[in-house]
Protein backbone atom coordinates (compact mmCIF):
# COMPACT_ATOMS: atom_id res chain seq x y z
CA UNK A 1 0.00 0.00 0.00
CA UNK A 2 1.28 3.55 -1.19
CA UNK A 3 2.10 6.19 1.63
CA UNK A 4 -0.76 8.88 2.52
CA UNK A 5 -0.34 12.43 2.90
CA UNK A 6 -2.51 15.37 3.79
CA UNK A 7 -2.81 18.85 2.22
CA UNK A 8 -4.82 21.37 3.66
CA UNK A 9 -5.39 25.45 4.16
CA UNK A 10 -7.57 27.17 6.75
CA UNK A 11 -9.24 30.54 6.26
CA UNK A 12 -11.72 32.54 8.41
CA UNK A 13 -14.15 33.33 6.64
CA UNK A 14 -16.13 36.54 7.84
CA UNK A 15 -19.94 35.18 7.23
CA UNK A 16 -21.96 33.43 8.82
CA UNK A 17 -21.34 29.59 8.67
CA UNK A 18 -24.53 28.59 7.38
CA UNK A 19 -24.14 30.81 4.48
CA UNK A 20 -20.56 29.82 3.94
CA UNK A 21 -21.28 25.82 3.94
CA UNK A 22 -24.77 26.53 1.72
CA UNK A 23 -22.12 27.74 -0.99
CA UNK A 24 -20.41 24.89 -0.57
CA UNK A 25 -23.14 21.92 -0.89
CA UNK A 26 -24.02 23.62 -4.19
CA UNK A 27 -22.99 22.40 -6.94
CA UNK A 28 -25.01 23.92 -9.15
CA UNK A 29 -24.10 27.36 -8.88
CA UNK A 30 -22.05 27.91 -5.24
CA UNK A 31 -19.65 25.55 -5.78
CA UNK A 32 -18.65 26.25 -9.23
CA UNK A 33 -17.94 29.86 -8.58
CA UNK A 34 -15.54 29.46 -5.68
CA UNK A 35 -13.30 27.06 -7.88
CA UNK A 36 -9.93 28.24 -8.71
CA UNK A 37 -8.43 28.82 -12.36
CA UNK A 38 -7.27 25.22 -12.44
CA UNK A 39 -10.68 23.60 -12.22
CA UNK A 40 -13.09 23.42 -15.60
CA UNK A 41 -15.77 21.78 -17.10
CA UNK A 42 -17.76 20.71 -13.56
CA UNK A 43 -20.65 19.40 -14.22
CA UNK A 44 -23.55 18.03 -11.93
CA UNK A 45 -24.33 14.13 -12.70
CA UNK A 46 -26.13 12.92 -10.23
CA UNK A 47 -28.10 15.24 -7.48
CA UNK A 48 -26.41 18.42 -6.76
CA UNK A 49 -26.91 19.70 -3.32
CA UNK A 50 -25.06 18.15 -0.48
CA UNK A 51 -24.83 14.58 -0.08
CA UNK A 52 -25.67 11.99 -2.62
CA UNK A 53 -24.21 14.58 -5.43
CA UNK A 54 -21.82 12.77 -7.82
CA UNK A 55 -19.59 15.64 -9.98
CA UNK A 56 -17.45 15.45 -12.64
CA UNK A 57 -14.84 17.87 -13.43
CA UNK A 58 -11.02 18.76 -14.90
CA UNK A 59 -8.14 19.73 -12.81
CA UNK A 60 -5.18 21.26 -15.44
CA UNK A 61 -2.30 21.46 -13.30
CA UNK A 62 1.56 22.07 -15.15
CA UNK A 63 -0.47 21.59 -18.82
CA UNK A 64 -1.45 18.35 -17.25
CA UNK A 65 -5.12 18.30 -17.90
CA UNK A 66 -6.93 14.84 -15.66
CA UNK A 67 -10.74 13.89 -15.15
CA UNK A 68 -12.08 13.32 -11.92
CA UNK A 69 -15.47 11.59 -11.09
CA UNK A 70 -15.90 12.35 -7.26
CA UNK A 71 -19.08 11.39 -4.81
CA UNK A 72 -20.37 13.72 -2.30
CA UNK A 73 -21.15 12.84 1.38
CA UNK A 74 -21.91 14.94 4.58
CA UNK A 75 -20.85 13.15 7.22
CA UNK A 76 -21.78 16.06 9.77
CA UNK A 77 -24.70 17.96 7.79
CA UNK A 78 -24.11 21.86 8.18
CA UNK A 79 -19.95 21.42 9.03
CA UNK A 80 -18.58 18.88 6.98
CA UNK A 81 -18.61 18.08 3.57
CA UNK A 82 -16.50 15.44 1.98
CA UNK A 83 -15.85 14.94 -2.15
CA UNK A 84 -14.35 11.10 -2.88
CA UNK A 85 -12.89 11.03 -6.04
CA UNK A 86 -12.73 7.49 -7.56
CA UNK A 87 -11.94 8.04 -11.11
CA UNK A 88 -8.77 8.31 -11.81
CA UNK A 89 -7.30 7.55 -8.18
CA UNK A 90 -8.77 7.61 -4.88
CA UNK A 91 -8.35 11.02 -2.72
CA UNK A 92 -10.69 12.79 0.08
CA UNK A 93 -11.07 16.29 0.07
CA UNK A 94 -13.19 17.96 3.13
CA UNK A 95 -14.77 21.06 3.40
CA UNK A 96 -15.26 21.81 7.09
CA UNK A 97 -16.77 24.91 8.52
CA UNK A 98 -16.55 25.77 12.13
CA UNK A 99 -18.17 28.44 13.07
CA UNK A 100 -16.81 31.77 15.11
CA UNK A 101 -17.83 34.80 16.37
CA UNK A 102 -21.01 33.43 17.29
CA UNK A 103 -21.93 32.58 14.29
CA UNK A 104 -20.80 35.87 12.48
CA UNK A 105 -17.78 34.17 10.90
CA UNK A 106 -16.09 30.65 10.66
CA UNK A 107 -13.20 29.14 9.87
CA UNK A 108 -12.96 27.14 6.87
CA UNK A 109 -11.04 24.69 6.06
CA UNK A 110 -10.26 22.34 2.81
CA UNK A 111 -8.14 19.23 3.23
CA UNK A 112 -7.37 16.75 0.83
CA UNK A 113 -5.58 13.00 1.72
CA UNK A 114 -3.97 11.59 -0.91
CA UNK A 115 -1.99 8.68 -1.71
CA UNK A 116 2.22 8.51 -3.25
CA UNK A 117 4.33 6.56 -4.48
CA UNK A 118 7.32 5.62 -2.53
CA UNK A 119 10.89 6.66 -2.47
CA UNK A 120 12.21 9.83 -4.06
CA UNK A 121 9.72 10.30 -6.97
CA UNK A 122 7.03 10.03 -4.00
CA UNK A 123 9.17 12.64 -2.04
CA UNK A 124 9.19 15.22 -5.43
CA UNK A 125 5.80 14.18 -5.80
CA UNK A 126 4.12 14.67 -2.23
CA UNK A 127 6.30 18.23 -2.18
CA UNK A 128 5.02 19.59 -6.38
CA UNK A 129 1.14 18.83 -4.87
CA UNK A 130 1.48 20.01 -1.60
CA UNK A 131 2.49 23.67 -3.28
CA UNK A 132 0.20 23.58 -5.71
CA UNK A 133 -2.75 22.70 -3.62
CA UNK A 134 -2.09 25.08 -0.99
CA UNK A 135 -2.08 27.60 -3.54
CA UNK A 136 -5.36 26.48 -4.59
CA UNK A 137 -6.91 26.12 -1.74
CA UNK A 138 -5.87 29.51 -1.05
CA UNK A 139 -7.50 31.00 -4.12
CA UNK A 140 -10.77 28.91 -3.26
CA UNK A 141 -10.89 30.30 0.54
CA UNK A 142 -10.01 33.63 -1.01
CA UNK A 143 -13.21 33.59 -3.44
CA UNK A 144 -15.45 31.68 -1.42
CA UNK A 145 -14.93 34.29 1.64
CA UNK A 146 -15.93 37.79 -1.25
CA UNK A 147 -18.75 34.92 -2.39
CA UNK A 148 -20.75 34.77 1.00
CA UNK A 149 -19.88 38.45 1.37
CA UNK A 150 -21.89 39.22 -2.00
CA UNK A 151 -24.40 37.15 -0.54
CA UNK A 152 -25.00 38.74 2.38
CA UNK A 153 -28.65 40.17 2.90
CA UNK A 154 -28.68 44.09 3.06
CA UNK A 155 -28.64 45.89 6.14
CA UNK A 156 -31.87 47.30 4.70
CA UNK A 157 -33.55 43.91 4.28
CA UNK A 158 -35.84 42.96 6.99
CA UNK A 159 -34.80 40.06 9.43
CA UNK A 160 -35.64 36.60 8.70
CA UNK A 161 -39.32 35.28 10.01
CA UNK A 162 -38.56 32.31 12.95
Amino acid sequence: MNPTYTVSRTARIEAPADRIYDIIRDYHHGHPSILPKQFSNMRVEEGGVGAGTRIGFDVTVLGQTQHFIALVTEPEPGRVLVEKNVEPTESVTTFVVDPDSGGRAANVTIRTELSSRRGLAGRVERYMTAKVLQSMYLAELNTLAERAALTAPSSSSPPPHP
